[in-house]
């Protein structure tokens, strides 16, 4: 089964998506949401979930530790172990104190600002790089990989481990732009592209559509605007399928068709 990225503007869904995806296809199997954006911190909670206890950075020394791997590994240096992971990854060989399991959904951090004046996020990137090229994936397991804004992760190079990207545009003109940028970018890797609206009614439906569209960007699946959704989100509580009904099945069968 695949491990998907999904990408988006700032505030545009992507977190929204990637929950109710992970819901959906935990009916169906294994889950690993894997977080990526240094910012956000709120995907635990519309999980349901409670953070897990330490960031796959900080299991691997923290950021001073990786940043010297890789200033070593860019001057041809040696090192005790060449990669940052074990040969034999799955996700039930995942470190316990990395992930948070609830049923078949587990939530994985790469990592976190946590102090002022601590450098660039290069090392995060370079551990999700790693980590989503040695992680194998099983039968009836998924990856979804919740990034940060914009389109940064494609220069680090994260979708070489990934199977396919899944782009959320919501309603502004940043979104359609920023997509046909992602679509672009994704062409040049030859890696299975999808995308969804997010917070749309009909009628904004068919203008993203269009103006998509002429841009050479198919709209694949749609989460319509919704209340329940949007509440749940300031309140910090957990997302669940049933705020967007029978909507949801039609478009996880639709990503399915398109990523496996």
């Amino acid at each position: 089964m695949p491990k998907v990225i999904v990408c988006g503007r700032g505030g545009s869904g992507k977190s929204t998506l990637v929950t109710i995806l992970a819901k959906s296809l935990s009916k169906r199997g294994k889950v690993l949401v894997v977080d990526t954006d240094e910012s956000n911190l709120g995907l635990s909670r519309m999980l349901g979930q409670n953070q897990p206890e330490m960031s796959l950075m900080n299991s691997l020394g923290g950021k001073s530790v990786v940043r010297e791997k890789l200033l070593a590994s860019l001057k041809g240096e040696k090192t005790e172990q060449e990669g940052f992971f074990r040969e034999d990854l799955y996700l039930d060989t995942l470190p316990s104190e990395c992930v948070g399991w609830n049923g078949t959904i587990g939530n994985l951090r790469i990592g976190k600002i946590e102090h002022s004046n601590e450098g660039c996020a290069c090392p995060m990137g370079s551990i999700t790089r790693s980590f989503l090229k040695d992680l194998k994936v099983k039968e009836n397991e998924w990856v979804i990989t919740d990034t940060e804004a914009g389109v940064e992760h494609f220069g680090r190079g994260i979708l070489e481990g990934a199977d396919g990207i899944i782009m959320v545009v919501d309603t502004s003109y940043e979104s359609i732009l920023l997509a046909e940028k992602a679509k672009n970018l994704v062409d040049e890797t030859n890696k299975k592209f999808f995308v969804v609206l997010n917070k749309v009614d009909d009628e904004v439906e068919s203008t993203l559509r269009n103006e998509l569209s002429a841009r050479g960007v198919e709209t694949g699946g749609v989460i319509k605007y919704s209340p329940d959704i949007n509440k749940a989100n300031f309140l910090g509580k957990s997302l669940e399928t049933g705020m967007q009904g029978e909507n949801v099945d039609e478009l996880v069968s639709n990503i399915i068709n398109v990523m496996s």
